[in-house]
């Protein structure tokens, strides 16, 4: 009996310890594995997306990469999740005249985050969560969330956009320094790469170059231009990353990851959104029949 049990105890230690060295990077997972990892994920992945970009002088072109990465990747620690390994094909029209940018055209992007979904999609995720890394991205990916609607797909796509609360802004420039303009490459940035990835950080280097706001176009209100960035900051930095520290990183990392976990776990009990969206197609094939 003692036997018996004891032999009980080991093989659901095996198999315990076996589900935990699971890994969640999609990269990382050999084929039969990739299928034990999407029923443990219950069928969702996180698409952690950046880009190629001049950060000031001090940070990596692969900053957005590193940051959307990092905290993917902390997350799905705590709330496991598969994670797709670094995307790089976003909107970066607006840095073209910077050394090191990777700038695809408009319908490459299009395409290739479609065809990514729908390869996810077909390899067995039903709940796709982008974590997007790069500012210049935002328009771009409202819009394409809309335009999911055009056709019912076999997932469902949630774009996670985290808070960062005045509290926390005032406990990192505590820690730091205030920082007027800190639009891109400047102090909270460059604080979560000195927590996330210290080794290819250069504050040293941080005022080598302007990020203040030049408002070249400050005598034309009440419009947009696609050049407004260019006007606002030509050396693709906007702040100051000089004082940043990753102390101050860790604050603003571990809030985006919490809130994130918490996204995570509601995301794979939610019913509602593909619901929501197979009652939507099945009134937009008939929309005169749809009840007014």
């Amino acid at each position: 009996m003692k036997q018996t049990i004891s032999l009980i105890v080991l093989l659901l230690f095996v198999l315990v310890g076996h589900t935990q060295d699971l890994s969640y990077c999609l990269e990382e997972l050999t084929a039969p594995d990739y299928v034990k990892a999407v029923a443990k994920a219950s069928e969702t992945c996180i698409l952690p997306i950046g880009v190629f970009e001049k950060h000031g002088a001090h940070l990596p072109l692969g900053t957005d990469l590193y940051l959307a990465r990092e905290l993917s990747l902390r997350a799905a620690g705590r709330e496991y999740t598969v994670v797709f390994p670094w995307y790089y094909f976003s909107q970066i029209n607006e840095a073209r005249h910077q050394p090191g940018t990777i700038s695809y055209s408009p319908e490459l992007i299009w395409q290739v985050l479609q065809e990514t979904l729908n390869e996810l999609a077909r390899n067995g995720f039903k709940k796709i969560i982008i974590v997007n890394g790069h500012g210049g991205n935002n328009v771009f990916l409202n819009y394409f969330g809309m335009a999911q609607l055009s056709k019912e797909r076999p997932y469902t796509l949630y774009w996670f956009q985290p808070e960062t609360s005045q509290d926390l802004v005032e406990k990192v420039e505590a820690l730091t320094q205030h920082d007027q303009y800190d639009a891109h490459g400047g102090n909270r940035e460059t604080s979560m790469m000195k927590a996330a990835n210290p080794e290819v950080v250069h504050t040293d280097r941080a005022s080598e170059q302007s990020g203040v706001d030049q408002e070249r176009l400050k005598h034309l209100d009440k419009l947009y231009t696609g050049i407004w960035w260019y006007a606002r900051y030509p050396n693709h930095y906007g702040g100051d990353g000089s004082k940043a520290n990753a102390k101050a990183g860790e604050l603003l990392l571990n809030s985006h990851v919490e809130q994130l976990v918490e996204t995570i776990r509601k995301i794979k009990a939610d019913e509602k959104v593909p619901s929501l969206e197979q009652q939507f197609h099945q009134e937009a094939e008939n929309p005169l029949k749809t009840k007014q």
